[in-house]
């Protein structure tokens, strides 16, 4: 009856019944006022016009050299500005060290890395190194709240591959609102496997950061803050780390394209409008085992992959995102804008072009997590902004994982609607998908990844040796509204024994996950 009820209300609203019967809809269905949105394309409509920014790399202010590695300082501030990005007017936003997004961090394994970071913003905020392996009190979660007129100073190790990581607001409640203001960075990580492979490395030149973020503007050219749908905030003009209508004059014949989905909501598959192949070489956590030819690759928000284009002299390629098979329903796939057809950049080639080496046959060697090594497996449900039942709670701790172990987690999206999964300090690896080996581009480390509905996910993954018992880890969905509507958890990791000593919230009933896995449900 209500499913009958709600299909005659949206048929009445699409015929003129108006605002009354989408404002019904959306009290029965908990979904908040948004009118009925159809899937829109800009394809070949985008004038672009506007250098691509490239975000500055973060030069530090302490760069000690030692035979264990350098001692890096960075010194970041987060402040109000105002930025000119579309030709309506200028709009107030919020940066790091500037008045829009952040510098690219850089640094190296067995690097310790120290940030100092100040808060000039109204309001308290945090500053989470997304994809990092570290401390939990270095984390930049919301447990490390920065108040105005403050200054942070996390410092680690780092002891990872390297890889394409950001960082980014992590306030709970308002991280949606914070990420959408300005502030994000890459903080990009080398090592020497990463060195001695023949791939493009000159940052800005062939080696070029693409943070994909969707906005809207008023008529005045300010920033929009409002049209929450099942996703979150949806913006109509895309920005290409920060850059509107863009344009990058490419100089070598092959060009390494580090792309990060900073959008709070929006998914993007990207690929090229000409239908020419790209090499995928690295995925959220570093290089794939091998280079990966693809046409698109699908990036839900926080998600990063770094891809390959070769160009001709004089040749222009337009890089679009293309409407997505998420598994959802036509009517959630037009309000969550995966049917969307967007041109974001527009690559132009020089009349002469550095020329380029063969391309790798091999990456780096994947160490495969094994799941005989897993002596825990827990299980996720996500659903109506809850993760196994239960709105996030700054005071609960909902797992405590031993420091060294192995684990499966079982990871079940039970709603219609986009949902991913994030873990913090780990990189994981993804056995399955509905019960099936993952596809290619899955096939590396990974922090974030989609879940298609009904389709459990299996992940296997390492924790590090870095413990408290007192400050938490999470795990949530990265579409930034229903993290801040309660889609978050809590872990902790101890040191072997330490298990007791925390108090975990008691688990309610869960589904039997494998059940749902082994029937492809």
């Amino acid at each position: 009856m209500v499913e009958m009820d709600r299909r005659h209300l949206l048929r009445w609203g699409a015929a003129g019944g108006g605002t009354v019967a989408l404002a019904v809809v959306a009290s029965l269905f908990g979904c908040g006022f948004a009118e009925i949105r159809t899937p829109r394309s800009t394809a070949g409509q985008v004038d672009f016009r506007n250098p691509l920014h490239i975000p500055p790399l973060a030069e530090p202010v302490i760069d000690e050299q030692s035979d264990d590695g350098a001692h890096r300082i960075f010194e970041l501030t987060a402040q109000t500005g105002s930025s000119q990005i579309v030709d309506a007017g200028p709009t107030e936003t919020w940066g790091i060290d500037g008045d829009h997004l952040g510098p690219t961090l850089r640094a190296s394994r067995g690097d310790t890395v120290e940030i100092r970071f100040a808060n000039a913003l109204p309001e308290a905020t945090s500053l989470h190194w997304h994809g990092m392996r570290l401390p939990a009190e270095a984390d930049g979660g919301p447990h490390q709240m920065v108040e105005p007129g403050q200054t942070w100073e996390p410092s680690w190790r780092i002891d990872q591959p390297a890889a394409t990581l950001w960082y980014h607001p992590h306030p709970h409640g308002q991280t949606e609102a914070h990420v959408h203001r300005g502030i994000a960075g890459m903080f990009i990580l080398d090592d020497d496997e990463e060195q001695a492979l023949d791939l493009p490395r000159e940052y800005g030149v062939d080696d070029v950061p693409l943070i994909l973020q969707d906005r809207s503007f008023d008529s005045r050219g300010r920033l929009v803050e409002s049209g929450r749908r099942n996703n979150g905030m949806l913006g109509d003009t895309v920005l290409v780390n920060g850059t509107a209508e863009p344009v990058l004059d490419v100089t070598a014949a092959r060009t390494r394209l580090r792309v990060l989905n900073g959008s709070g909501a929006r998914s993007y598959a990207v690929g090229f409008a000409d239908g020419r192949p790209m090499t995928m070489i690295a995925s959220d956590g570093g290089l794939l085992p091998a280079p990966v030819e693809l046409d698109r690759v699908t990036l839900t928000p926080g998600e990063r992959a770094e891809i390959l284009v070769d160009m001709e002299p004089g040749e222009e390629a337009v890089l679009r995102s293309f409407p997505q098979e998420l598994g959802i329903t036509r009517g959630m796939a037009d309000t969550t804008g995966s049917r969307d057809e967007l041109d974001l950049l527009l690559l132009r080639a020089a009349a002469t072009l550095r020329p380029a080496p063969p391309m790798p046959e091999r990456l780096v060697p994947l160490e495969s997590l094994e799941e005989r090594e897993a002596g825990t497996v827990r299980g996720f449900e996500l659903r109506t902004n809850r993760i196994n039942g239960r709105l996030m709670d700054m005071d609960r701790i909902d797992e405590v994982v031993t420091a060294g172990s192995t684990e499966i987690w079982e990871v079940w999206n039970s709603h219609g609607q986009p949902h991913n999964f994030h873990v913090h300090d780990v990189q994981f690896q993804v056995l399955t998908v509905g019960g099936q080996a993952p596809p290619p581009e899955l096939a590396g480390w990974k922090d974030t990844v989609y879940l298609p509905p009904h389709e459990p996910l299996r992940l296997i993954m390492r924790f590090g040796e870095h413990t408290s018992t007192e400050v938490p880890y999470m795990y949530h969905c990265h579409l930034l509204w229903h993290e801040d509507q309660g889609m978050m958890g809590q872990f902790v990791v101890v040191d072997p024994g330490d298990e007791d000593d925390v108090d975990v919230a008691p688990r309610l009933d869960q589904p039997d996950l494998g059940s749902a896995e082994e029937h492809g449900h």
